[in-house]
């Protein structure tokens, strides 16, 4: 079967090499929006995300994911955007939320020419005290933890092709 949404689906791939200009108000508007528009528990909205396109903040953020990974190098493949996705950790569901907004945010991305990433180590990063400072600076709640991050930006290469599925994968019980 086809149709627009499958394609986008089937066609999107991670990117870890990005050009430097950075992406449009208005694309950055469009993806934000998808994430909010994902499933959440009870459909309460609980989850924040946040936007970095400051030089000196995504280098700080890269440092602090570097240095957690045990890496020098730029977990965020030096993307012109990194969003960032929180939740109460007292939520019903906090990752669940977080990761279905990271996916929504993921697809509208490829679906507007725009390549993404899903980072990891930010449950870490914003447990210590140098990401709960941060938190605090970026005007966000007490008692959230990190679900994970998007590198962002128009991809520098074409995606490869996806890897085949494998035979096995799902399972249809009538």
């Amino acid at each position: 079967m086809e149709n627009e949404v499958l394609n986008v689906i089937r066609t999107r791939r991670s990117c870890r090499k990005y050009k430097l200009e950075q992406i449009t108000d208005e694309e950055l508007q469009a993806v934000l929006e998808a994430g909010t528009y994902a499933p959440s528990s009870r459909g309460m909205q609980s989850a924040y995300i946040v936007a970095v396109q400051n030089k000196e903040q995504q280098e700080r953020l890269a440092s602090m994911n570097a240095r957690i990974m045990g890496a020098t190098s730029n977990p965020y493949y030096d993307a012109p955007t990194y969003v960032l996705v929180f939740a109460p950790a007292n939520a019903n569901n906090p990752v669940q939320d977080g990761s279905c907004i990271l996916e929504n945010m993921m697809l509208a991305a490829h679906s507007l020419g725009l390549g993404s990433c899903w980072i990891h180590r930010e449950r870490e990063m914003f447990a210590s005290p140098e990401g709960q400072e941060l938190m605090c600076q970026w005007g966000l709640p007490a008692g959230l933890v990190g679900i994970g991050a998007l590198s962002l930006g128009y991809p520098a290469a074409e995606a490869g092709q996806a890897k085949p599925r494998k035979e096995d994968y799902f399972r249809i019980i009538k």
